[in-house]
């Protein structure tokens, strides 16, 4: 039997509204503490579950046209990380893996890989008023990788991946590439963990 309109509206606001009405007896999160967390949309979470998983099949290409097969990645350990432009907390960790691609020079290989549906046109004006000097600017041109790592997967996620192009872990959202226990995790590629 079909709604009308207005009725759907109702209900929807309806749902909005009962979302608003919070009747929890725990105090709510002081607004310091939270916005220290949130700042920049840092609030990404380590998983580990699929450690193992080869590196995808995926080809990317750069905006002069070359092309890298992700698979090609094998044989030395990287850090793989999909990011959009119009992605806060993409464009808030990008300066902080750029700073940590310059620190790992050829130890571990920082691989970024552009989400934008439109490609070059964005991506290139992006890198050069940030001055990302350290970092490639492959684009990911058919939006291949969300779904090979799981179907519509959010951004930025960021896989760290041994020499033999085996997963070890990702990263799902936004995480402070700058901060030791990054450091820490990255460093699991080259001691023998990969």
């Amino acid at each position: 039997m079909p709604r009308s309109p207005s009725f759907l509206l109702t209900c929807v606001i309806a749902l909005v509204l009962a979302g608003c009405d919070r009747q929890s007896a725990e105090p709510a999160q002081p607004q310091e503490e939270q916005a220290a967390q949130n700042e920049g949309g840092l609030t990404g979470t380590l998983d580990r579950s699929f450690a193992g998983q080869a590196l995808p099949t995926t080809q990317l290409v750069d905006p002069s046209g070359a092309t890298l097969a992700m698979a090609d990645l094998k044989g030395k350990p990287a850090l793989v990380n999909l990011w959009a432009t119009w992605c806060v907390p993409c464009v808030t960790e990008m300066p902080m893996l750029n700073d940590l691609a310059g620190e790992l020079g050829d130890s571990v290989r920082v691989v970024t890989v552009s989400q934008d549906m439109k490609g070059a046109e964005v991506v290139e004006p992006f890198f050069a008023q940030r001055k990302l000097a350290n970092l490639p600017k492959w684009i990911d041109a058919k939006n291949d990788l969300p779904f090979a790592y799981g179907g519509g997967s959010a951004l930025p996620l960021t896989v760290l991946y041994g020499a033999d192009g085996k997963e070890i872990w990702r990263v799902m959202g936004g995480f402070d590439w700058s901060s030791a226990e990054a450091r820490e995790l990255v460093a699991e590629a080259t001691a023998g963990k990969g």
